[in-house]
Parts: C-alpha cells; structure tokens; sequence
C-alpha cells in the first residue's frame, strides 16, 4: 500500500534483546520511524550473540531489528539524556525494557518523558512487572518458562526439562506491548492525551497457560509431561511412520471415525474403549499401541497424502530446511530477500498477516550501531558545533 498505517508516527526505542525490538520492528513494518537508541560501543547486547553474518549483526538481532535507526547515545551523560528529551518532544511513543528503577534514573520514565509530551504513548516491559514482591528481579524468557511453571509441562515423564527453543514468551511479550501501543495510540485520537502501556514477561506466561491453569484448577493436581501429545486429547501426538515421525490430530470423534476408515482400523470404532474422545484419553497407552501398529506400516508422505484427501489433520515433523523449501512457505510470501550493506544478501520473516492483500515489503535493513546518529542529530537542528560539544563530552562517538 503507497502509505503504511503508521505513516507519521514517531517511536523511541530503548529496549533491547528480543521483547522490546520485535515490537519495535512491527510497528516499522507499519510505517513507523522507529529510532533505536543504543549504548555507545557494542549497541544492543543482541549484536554479540552468535552466529553472525558480520560484526555486529548476529541471527537473534537482524531477525528482529528491520525498519529502525540506530542512534548510539550514552544515556549515563546529561548531555546525552537532553538528546533524548529533544527527541521526546516531538515523538509519539517511548518503549524501555530496563530494570525497575533504572528508566527513573536515566529520565526516560513516564513521568519524565510525559511532562516534556504529554501526548506520548509510553511503554515499559519488565520481567515481573514493576510493582510486588519480585519487580526488582530481572527476567528472561528461559527464566520464565521455569518460574511461571511453563517447564514442569515440556518433554516426557522421566525426562529432563526442556525449553522451548522459540522463546515464547518474549515474543508474545512484544506482541502484547504492540497491541497496548494500538489501543493507547487509537485511545489518544478520542482523548488527544497519551498514557502508559506495562507489559511483563510473568504475565504473559500466565496467560499463555490460561487453558493448562483451568485444567489445573478443574483436577486439583499437576498435569502430566506428554511430550508431544495433549492431556485431553487422543490419538494427537507424533507416531512413527515406515520412514520418519509424522503427527497425527484427532481432535473429535468425527476425526476418529475417518481416520479409522483410512487406517483399516473400522472394527474399532465402536469399541466402548475407543468409541469417543473421552474413553480414548481414558485408555491411551492401548488407543496409542493401537495407531502406533498401524502407522508404522505405512510411510509420511502416504499418511500425510491419505489422511490429508480424508480430511484428518496431519503433519511431516519437519526440518526447518524442510519447511523452507515447501512450495507453501514460498507461496505465502512471508519469507522474503533483501540486501544489506555490511551483511550481503540475506532473508527475513516478515509480518505474519497482510493488510488490504497487498504482498509483504522487506523495508530498511537492520541498522548498524550509531549509523543514523548524526541524521538523527540533524533533523533536530543540532549544529556542527553543538555535534562536536556532544562527542567531547562523550554522550555520542
């Protein structure tokens, strides 16, 4: 679309990591300027994080730091800190991802930065939130998924923890304060005031289990690990096939009925064992043999082929080579290329949803540290001599 929804809007961006700089990075794939203020030097701690295409631009930091300008000031300087106020006064939305009480020590609060702009949208992520016993703690998602109880849930019975590799709650974190940004940008059009938006890491976690706490609740007892499959749920887990794991879904008794159809399993059907969803999960380890016996004749693509024409959810377990390379993955559009100046050719994720159908823009590159600091400085209207005053007293490089 020729003007992007956010076209106009101004963001700060302080955050680091990955809650803060995905949020960041959706609201410039939706038109934002988005100025990522770094620390001098190294940048986001991000950049540090191996592997890397060049110095600076690790995997974790480019997937997540498209369509920003990085300015590199150091916050700890007065200097440096009236930089930010100057460009407080003219942005919408301010985002920090610091420890309670260190946004207060470096003026980038919300009373601070609200005084200068009152019309400013302003965001804070935490790890617990910023108030009860744990608000000074700081957290990350890996910590998380053990406090908020997320861990006692992965893998086997019997078998170490695991974590879950696609740090879920950081992401959906950067999803939540991009949702309270909307609704607090959509809020000031009514009121012509902005306000605060908190997210944090444990309150995400708990409501990423909202359906494991009401099972909790309604059973009065910790649920069993399942690995793969779903406590109310079966068969719905991944069995092996003649060559490799494929997951089976049967998620009802209409399900059951054509699966047992493509399976040659019809005898049972009505078996009082396996007649509906709850007798299956009452006897699953025979609903499990049972299915198991049959799908190891057959290959992935046979089962995934019949039970697809069938109507029976079904999936390869793929490699993240394997979903690359599926005409669906290219079809889609959300896997794009794009260059970048110290990086070369490089691929990205792009917004998983479309507005108006219109195909997905790769937009700016991830920025190096400090690249857009002296644009950034003069679209203020800083001078040469107070751009040089600033590098001598060490509040920029």
């Amino acid at each position: 679309m020729s003007t992007l929804p956010l076209s106009g809007i101004r963001v700060l961006d302080f955050t680091k990591t990955l809650a803060g700089p995905l949020c960041t990075q959706y609201l410039g794939d939706l038109g934002a300027d988005v100025i990522k203020i770094e620390p001098l030097g190294v940048g986001d701690d991000t950049r540090g994080w191996p592997p890397f295409r060049a110095p600076g631009l690790s995997a974790v930091f480019l997937s997540v730091n498209r369509n920003k300008r990085s300015v590199a000031i150091n916050l700890k300087t007065e200097e440096g800190r009236a930089v930010v106020r100057d460009l407080a006064a003219g942005a919408d939305v301010a985002i920090e991802s610091f420890g309670t009480g260190v946004a207060e020590r470096l003026g980038i609060d919300a009373p601070s930065l609200r005084e200068i702009n009152p019309r400013l949208v302003h965001c804070s992520i935490s790890g617990y939130g910023r108030s009860g016993p744990l608000k000074d703690l700081l957290g990350y998602d890996v910590i998380l998924q053990a406090f908020s109880g997320m861990m006692s849930l992965t893998g086997e019975e019997g078998t170490d923890y695991i974590r879950s590799p696609i740090s879920p709650i950081d992401q959906v974190t950067g999803m939540h304060a991009l949702t309270g940004i909307m609704a607090a940008l959509f809020e000031r059009q009514r009121t012509g005031e902005g306000t605060t938006v908190q997210v944090n890491l444990f309150e995400t976690s708990l409501g990423l289990l909202r359906y494991n706490l009401q099972s909790f609740w309604e059973q009065g007892a910790q649920p069993a690990r399942c690995g793969s499959t779903h406590e109310g749920l079966c068969p719905y887990r991944v069995f092996d096939a003649a060559d490799g794991p494929v997951l089976v879904g049967v998620a009802n008794d209409h399900l059951w009925r054509k699966f047992t159809a493509v399976a040659g399993l019809d005898e049972f059907v009505d078996d009082p064992r396996f007649r509906t969803n709850a007798d299956r999960v009452r006897n699953r380890t025979e609903t499990d043999a049972l299915v198991q016996a049959v799908i190891e004749r057959q290959t992935v693509e046979w089962w995934s082929d019949q039970l697809a024409i069938a109507g029976v959810p079904c999936a390869p377990v793929n490699t993240l080579r394997d979903v690359l390379d599926h005409p669906h993955t290219e079809a889609s559009g959300i896997i794009f290329d794009y260059e970048h100046p110290a990086g070369g050719a490089m691929k990205g994720v792009g917004l998983p949803f479309l507005l108006g159908g219109e195909r997905r823009d790769s937009g700016s590159p991830p920025p190096l540290p400090g690249e857009h600091t002296r644009t950034v400085l003069d679209e203020l209207g800083y001078t040469d001599e107070r751009v040089a005053g600033l590098r001598a007293t060490g509040a920029i490089a």
